[in-house]
């Protein structure tokens, strides 16, 4: 493995000014991709940017140090198809979901409901339709579950609605109930998150061969 990565930024917390103060894991995508410094690059679609700021913020130093190894995979996962809006959003969901707390099970049940009808309306599917992974989902929280169902016969989500506010939203309230979970390790579910997240883009994005590249996290810095 190249060295170049000792002399690049270390993450943490935030965001920076310059790569002289430190690096968020999207600050560090702009810096490998070659773009203005930025946490917002254009590298990467919107909303995965977010999910990976949202896992830099809320992991501890020794396991964000071990994201670094994830930067590269993210760079150039970006495209306008509502659809990976949506499946951000459902992993991210289904994820959360059935470690969250019980006063979030409602909000991310709506949440899951949202993007499978928002993907079965773009694939031209029946509405109602559940994968396998969010029926499992639903399954662990059949109350939060059979509340969602109720609420959601009663609200149509348009399709700018659910990119601006249904999506960011579920990813939002995804990571609060992963970091607020009574679980051994969130820190990893977390990062387990991201990974998953990355994979579904790239399958989405560059076809469903892809692999996801990744390089050797570099070591925290004292």
């Amino acid at each position: 493995m190249d060295n170049h990565l000792d002399h690049m930024p270390v993450l943490s917390r935030g965001r920076h000014r310059n790569p002289k103060r430190g690096a968020c894991f999207m600050e560090l995508a702009s810096y490998l991709a070659g773009e203005r410094w930025s946490d917002h690059p254009a590298c990467t679609h919107p909303l995965l940017a977010a999910l990976a700021r949202l896992v830099n913020d809320n992991v501890g130093d020794e396991s964000r140090a071990k994201l670094v190894g994830l930067v590269p995979s993210i760079i150039g996962l970006s495209s306008d198809d509502l659809r990976v809006d949506a499946r951000i959003a459902l992993r991210c969901a289904t994820t959360a979901l059935p470690v969250a707390a019980a006063e979030r099970q409602l909000a991310l049940a709506v949440s899951v409901l949202a993007a499978e009808e928002m993907l079965a309306r773009l694939d031209g599917l029946p509405s109602g339709r559940l994968s396998e992974r969010s029926r499992r989902a639903m399954e662990e929280v059949p109350h939060a579950a059979e509340q969602a169902r109720r609420f959601s016969r009663a609200a149509r989500i348009t399709p700018k609605g659910f990119r601006r506010y249904a999506a960011p939203n579920a990813v939002q309230l995804s990571v609060v109930g992963i970091v607020q979970a009574c679980i051994p390790d969130p820190d990893a579910l977390l990062r387990g998150l991201l990974e998953e997240t990355i994979a579904d883009c790239a399958a989405l994005i560059r076809g469903p061969e892809t692999e996801t590249t990744t390089v050797a996290a570099a070591p925290a810095r004292v």
